[in-house]
């Protein structure tokens, strides 16, 4: 569907923005232009030295800045809003700053692909914005809602918004596993472990962009799309990492969860599952379009689910064993 299309990512000099421009560039028929768009120009120079196609453009520039966006999104067809302040930690103590680039950011990115008549647009949420105790959740809560809402904002523009919510992505810059790498690197006696108890959703980076690019083809507007993927024991992560090395417990980080969340139970009622998937519908009827959600944009049918369903980390079904992790967490070794 990007045939010929000009596709933007905010954020794209990221794990996820690096991953989505490097599968589009490689498939059968590519997009007409790529714009990358980030605020640190150094990032961009280096991420220039590797993706130097013909169809690629850089903008420098931040989403809390409205102008600077309505100008990269000229002529742009779709768009990946990636960028965001996502570390828990610095969030509790900078909450403004968080604030600004996660809630007016977003609202500058829907305003901006509105007035351009961009036609798609997915926002990248995280399991934190589901029942959020921290403030990086609140604020991608906030960001969810905005964009689903936007639906309605573009009343007869035919621009349409969706969010995809997914958990922890293997390897990720910030991310536990570079953490434990280094650690075992630098020749650690023992690895930290905030509580013996902790699970985690895990899912790679292809993964992830797979599932961006299929619900492009799949949304019709105001859905938050949540895959089923496995989840993790964080102590089997780290003796999948390194066999034998000790673990030291050292209590959860300020705005930490011990379990994840993507589908609250709260949701149940308004949510759908697909065969890899579940869809949560927009509690608020749109003004301008009666949409079917259980039928989706590619033709995949979908069924409620029990009103006592949700979907946490601790309670799914799936569970990594060591050697699955291992495996996922360097898939280039035989």
């Amino acid at each position: 569907m990007f045939d010929n299309k000009a596709i933007l990512i905010t954020g794209g000099t990221g794990s996820f923005g690096r991953k989505f421009i490097r599968t589009l560039l490689a498939s059968e028929r590519p997009p007409r232009r790529v714009v990358v768009f980030s605020r640190d120009e150094l990032k961009q120079f280096e991420m220039q030295q590797e993706f130097n196609a013909p169809s690629m453009r850089y903008f420098l520039g931040d989403v809390r800045d409205g102008d600077r966006l309505r100008q990269a999104m000229r002529g742009i067809d779709f768009v990946v809003h990636a960028a965001a302040l996502k570390q828990v930690p610095a969030a509790e103590y900078n909450p403004t700053e968080c604030i600004r680039t996660n809630v007016s950011g977003a609202e500058n990115v829907i305003n901006a692909a509105i007035e351009n008549g961009v036609e798609k647009v997915i926002a990248l949420s995280t399991d934190k914005a589901a029942s959020p105790i921290n403030l990086y959740g609140a604020t991608k809560l906030l960001s969810d809602k905005l964009f689903v809402a936007a639906n309605n904002i573009a009343g007869g523009q035919r621009t349409r918004f969706a969010v995809v919510r997914y958990g922890n992505v293997v390897g990720s810059r910030g991310s536990v596993v570079p953490f434990f790498e280094r650690l075992i690197r630098d020749g650690a006696t023992e690895l930290p472990i905030t509580d013996a108890r902790m699970t985690r959703f895990w899912i790679t980076l292809e993964q992830g962009v797979d599932f961006v690019l299929k619900n492009f083809v799949r949304m019709r507007g105001g859905e938050v799309f949540v895959p089923k993927i496995p989840s993790i024991r964080i102590v089997d992560l780290a003796c999948a990492m390194a066999p034998g090395l000790p673990h030291k417990l050292v209590g959860i980080r300020p705005g930490e969860k011990l379990h994840e969340l993507m589908v609250p139970l709260d949701d149940a009622r308004m949510t759908l599952e697909f065969a890899d998937h579940y869809v949560i519908q927009p509690s608020a009827r749109f003004t301008n379009v009666d949409v079917d959600f259980a039928l989706d944009g590619a033709g995949e049918q979908g069924r409620p689910v029990g009103e006592e369903f949700e979907y946490r980390s601790d309670t799914n079904p799936h569970f990594l064993g060591l050697d699955e992790i291992a495996a996922l967490n360097n898939p280039d070794v035989p």
